[in-house]
């Protein structure tokens, strides 16, 4: 176990910890390869772990009491996962499912408060990840609320290509009812969407996406910047770079 928690030290916010809080930490916590499929919490669970995204990804998925679930956020290193759960000792809202190989560490929940509740550093860093996790809820619900299904879908499939790196084309990183549910749509709705996309020269062929002119389908379906800007984790070692604020100068006024 010793040799598995040295590979904590590759972790920048936790090397820029005291030694000795360091040591406490790496005392209630272990590394993990988790396997696709594996969940990691339920719904309504009480949080006994933090858990670090190291690499791979996590969906979030929330369930009605009918049953029917849909896939909230998809949390991508390196980030907390649900911090919030963590830090106020309430039920998870969301069930936690391994996407694709991942590793983890997983840190005793009551150490991992203490750690927070004492060391100003850590603080700022678990503030870091809730800001950009705050963040990126809102930019979702201005797309649900202020957007078609057919916009949604369009802007997804941009913002896609660009994290993927190919311009003119996409691919579907898992089954579209997921992807739907994602958007606030159902499967239907988004086969319906990309057929209304095609006169906007999109082309679909299974998980293939071709786009013929980004800049076409961005005038389309109304890319926004303040929702459609790159929102992953705001990476939590720089959290350690972020300086307080400092207090404002009065100016005084000379009559």
């Amino acid at each position: 176990m010793t040799k598995t928690l040295s590979k904590l030290e590759t972790l920048p916010w936790l090397r820029a910890l005291p030694a000795s809080r360091r040591r406490e930490l790496e005392r209630h916590s272990i590394v993990h390869s988790v396997a696709p499929g594996t969940v990691l919490f339920e719904q309504g669970e009480l949080p006994g772990f933090q858990y670090v995204l190291l690499s791979g990804s996590i969906h979030l998925l929330g369930r009605s009491i009918t049953g029917h679930e849909v896939l909230i956020e998809v949390v991508e290193p390196p980030d907390l996962v649900v911090p919030a759960a963590v830090a106020t000792g309430q039920p998870f809202l969301m069930r936690a499912q391994v996407s694709e190989p991942s590793r983890l560490v997983l840190i005793q929940a009551d150490a991992f408060r203490e750690a927070v509740l004492r060391e100003p550093l850590l603080a700022q860093q678990v503030i870091a990840s809730l800001a950009g996790q705050f963040r990126r809820l809102v930019r979702q619900i201005k797309n649900l609320k202020l957007r078609t299904a057919t916009e949604r879908v369009g802007c997804y499939l941009l913002a896609l290509s660009k994290r993927q790196g190919t311009p003119h084309s996409a691919i579907l990183p898992y089954e579209k009812k997921l992807i739907a549910s994602e958007l606030g749509i159902t499967r239907e709705s988004f086969s319906r969407a990309l057929s209304a996309l095609q006169k906007h020269g999109v082309e679909v062929r299974n998980a293939s996406i071709s786009i013929q002119d980004q800049n076409r389908l961005a005038a389309a379906c109304g890319l926004d910047p303040l929702i459609d800007a790159a929102n992953g984790p705001l990476p939590i070692h720089e959290a350690a770079s972020i300086r307080p604020f400092k207090k404002a100068r009065t100016r005084r006024s000379h009559k």
